[in-house]
């Protein structure tokens, strides 16, 4: 059936294919950069005009219009060719040159979240460097010494230090658990439907029959070769991720490979528990196909599980990605000892004997084949 049904193979291997190569290539630069954004120059100062140069002198963001009304670039931010707009007032320069306080007010599209606040973070940069470089240059031609202007301009030095990411490289943090997600997503779809066709098609009393009656050697013979499979695509994934897109491993590849086994293992056990529970091909597939984009969701790698609230941070636990997530986090970000990985496995293995508990019914689904078809 593996090698007979286009299904299979275009659902595992042209799906992760296409994914490894889509995503890769889509952050292939590690962080975004050139941003589209907009400056609304109503001060057209000198100072004001080397705002605008040293913005588009940034890698992050790329300066594609200078305009001179908000009406003009608030409709470049609707028509969606910018990220963000900064307005610098009327009197820019003046105000600065009598130590008062322009005000820039910078306006963001967050319905693109990662563009407008990377726009927004090289706003807040070159808008503070060029307060205090103004403010430098002052106080230099009042005649006091540079140690102290520094001194004066930044009384406290802040060192930003990015745990087991020195490069804030969100490849690291994103494709880690979105190709794993992937193809979580695909074990758990495809081996409903190995089950589940069985069921759909009337060909599960043949299943048990080249079994000899024994339901668990069914299952065994069935899933194995999936197993295998999968279990390739996982640690090719990982070895991709480690050895040829140089992610940070302060931990233990080995035993992130152990995750990633018992992970797949425990997205199996779901899907036979799904069918377990509603031995129907499509209102399965339909609720496997929930339960995995949910998966995405409340795992905690795109909104941490802090932020959420209380009765949603209990649900995340009941997601096998949520788990190999923390796996990771531990084995590749933080390299704290493997002891610290060991309940997130305990409870991929408690997903695996998920199964257990659905075992007899499955088996008199196969058996005797009571349900509805349709």
């Amino acid at each position: 059936m593996l090698l007979r049904r286009p299904v299979y193979i275009f659902s595992t291997f042209f799906v992760m294919i296409f994914s490894c190569v889509f995503f890769l290539t889509l952050f292939k630069t590690g962080v975004p950069e050139k941003m589209p954004i907009a400056v609304v120059d109503l001060d057209r100062s000198s100072i004001s005009r080397r705002v605008v140069h040293e913005l588009n002198a940034t890698q992050s963001v790329d300066v594609v219009a200078v305009t001179h009304t908000y009406k003009e670039a608030r409709v470049l931010m609707q028509q969606g060719r910018v990220y963000a707009f900064a307005v610098i007032p009327d009197r820019f320069y003046a105000d600065i040159a009598s130590f008062k306080r322009p005000e820039v007010v910078f306006y963001m599209n967050n319905a693109y979240t990662l563009g407008a606040n990377t726009a927004y973070k090289e706003l807040m940069s070159i808008m503070t460097m060029a307060s205090g470089a103004f403010q430098r240059e002052v106080l230099r031609k009042k005649g006091l010494p540079d140690y102290l202007i520094m001194k004066r301009l930044q009384p406290v030095a802040i060192e930003g230090h990015f745990v087991g990411n020195p490069s804030s490289d969100y490849l690291v943090y994103l494709m880690g658990i979105i190709l794993p997600g992937i193809l979580g997503l695909i074990v758990l779809m495809i081996t409903i439907y190995s089950i589940g066709s069985e069921l759909k098609w009337k060909t599960s009393r043949d299943l048990l029959h080249a079994a000899q009656g024994s339901f668990m050697r069914a299952m065994v013979g069935k899933l194995v070769p999936h197993v295998v499979l999968y279990c390739a695509m996982g640690v090719t994934i990982n070895i991709i991720l480690v050895r040829m897109m140089d992610f940070p491993v302060n931990g233990s590849f080995v035993w992130l490979n152990v995750g990633m086994v018992a992970y797949i293992l425990a997205m199996q056990s779901v899907a036979m528990t799904v069918v377990g529970l509603i031995p129907m091909l499509r209102n399965a597939l339909s609720v496997g196909a929930l339960c995995g984009m949910l998966s995405f969701s409340l795992s905690g790698f795109t909104f941490p599980k802090m932020g959420m609230l209380p009765f949603m941070q209990a649900w995340t636990n009941l997601f096998p990605l949520r788990h190999y997530y923390l796996i990771y986090v531990n084995e590749v970000l933080l390299g704290n000892p493997i002891t610290q990985s060991l309940p997130s496995v305990a409870v991929l293995i408690a997903f695996i004997c998920l199964q257990l508990l659905i075992m007899k019914r499955l088996h008199r689904a196969l058996k005797y084949q009571y349900f509805p078809i349709d």
